[in-house]
């Protein structure tokens, strides 16, 4: 495995120190993260959903938590009795997913549909933290200067 080098992208950053550990994090746990499988799609300028595979699980047996900036999934199947397995092919265990949300970003609703649990989310952004043109000032003209310091 390579080390990367976050540095030259954050000297131009204020503020962004999670982001670091973030990035770090990330690159340690993808091999071990890969289960259940997930899709991530933006649908809008503010609008993003997760479509998590989730066969096999009621929707008594799954949570969806919004915890600050963290998105938890998480599931757990009852072991089925009844018979002996031959084949053994279709993974019956729990699982735990955590997705780092962006500031202002909620969860607008989630549903269980032919195995596929959809996540839906929002981002509000205040008014505050909406781009705004800055007005630039002009300064007074050369002759006008002048004119104030002869009559000073």
């Amino acid at each position: 495995m390579s080390t990367i080098d976050f540095a030259p992208l954050f000297r131009s950053t204020i503020g962004f120190d999670r982001i670091a550990g973030m990035l770090e994090n990330s690159r340690r746990l993808a091999a071990l993260d890969a289960w259940p499988p997930y899709d991530i799609a933006r649908v809008g300028e503010n609008d993003y959903r997760i479509t998590v595979v989730t066969a096999g699980f009621a929707p008594e047996d799954l949570s969806v938590t919004q915890e600050a900036n963290a998105l938890v999934v998480s599931g757990t199947r009852k072991a089925e009795t009844g018979g002996e397995y031959l084949h053994r092919g279709i993974v019956d265990r729990g699982f735990q997913r955590r997705f780092d949300l962006a500031d202002h970003v909620r969860v607008t609703g989630a549903r269980l549909e032919h195995g596929l649990l959809t996540i839906e989310l929002h981002r509000d952004l205040p008014e505050a933290l909406k781009p705004r043109q800055i007005e630039i000032a002009r300064s007074p003209a050369p002759r006008q200067i002048e004119a104030d310091r002869r009559a000073a």
